[in-house]
């Protein structure tokens, strides 16, 4: 189930976070793309050709309107990767390529 907004395309599902319309994709997901990118709209349009640029437009003003939570609801996502990070520790892999000099 989930709850309109004020923003076309944008609800908010029953474990509070907002997504686009129709779709899995949280609003969370194109705002870390355009900061870790530097995507524009039409950047997301293109890399998510089943979003609309309406869509995407609606989501980065939902963002905007947001931001303080939105913020802090990314800023514990990052927290929490970091712990799974830290709990699971280096992988095999990484610690081999590290070895040759191949990773840093």
């Amino acid at each position: 189930m989930t709850q309109a907004t004020a923003y076309e395309h944008v609800v908010v599902d029953e474990s509070g976070t907002p997504l686009i319309e129709g779709t899995t994709m949280k609003v969370v997901e194109l705002v870390l793309e355009t900061h870790a990118y530097g995507w524009s709209p039409d950047e997301l349009q293109f890399q998510h050709p089943y979003l609309t640029l309406g869509q995407i437009h609606s989501a980065l003003a939902y963002y905007w309107g947001h931001k303080e939570d939105l913020d802090r609801d990314i800023e514990r996502r990052l927290e929490r990767v970091e712990q799974i990070r830290r709990d699971v520790g280096p992988s095999r892999l990484a610690s081999r390529l590290r070895a040759e000099g191949l990773l840093q």
